[in-house]
């Protein structure tokens, strides 16, 4: 008899993609440094927003120069890479942080 299994839950390490060598990996700021997005090595992020650390998180998966989000809470949006160093998301620039 087939065992059936359980649907991978949204955000789980199965369904995540490694990032681990993506080049965008890294620390992205609006130019008045409000709004800052963490991409981390593991397909998460971590937003914060002025003095909010962690105002959101959730994955993401980057093809080719867009990037496409989910949020923790059930909340999707996409941006685009236009260079290496700006990333254009929900309206807004983000700058590559070193």
């Amino acid at each position: 008899m087939a065992q059936e299994t359980a649907p991978t839950p949204i955000g789980s390490p199965e369904e995540q993609r490694p990032m681990q060598q993506h080049p965008y990996i890294g620390m992205w700021v609006t130019a008045d440094g409000v709004i800052r997005q963490e991409l981390l090595p593991n397909g998460r992020y971590d937003e914060a927003r002025g003095s909010r650390q962690s105002a959101y998180q959730g994955r993401y998966e980057v093809e080719g120069n867009m990037i496409f989000y989910w949020d923790d809470t059930g909340f999707t949006a996409d941006g685009e890479f236009v260079t290496d160093d700006e990333l254009h998301h929900g309206g807004m620039i983000f700058f590559r942080r070193d």
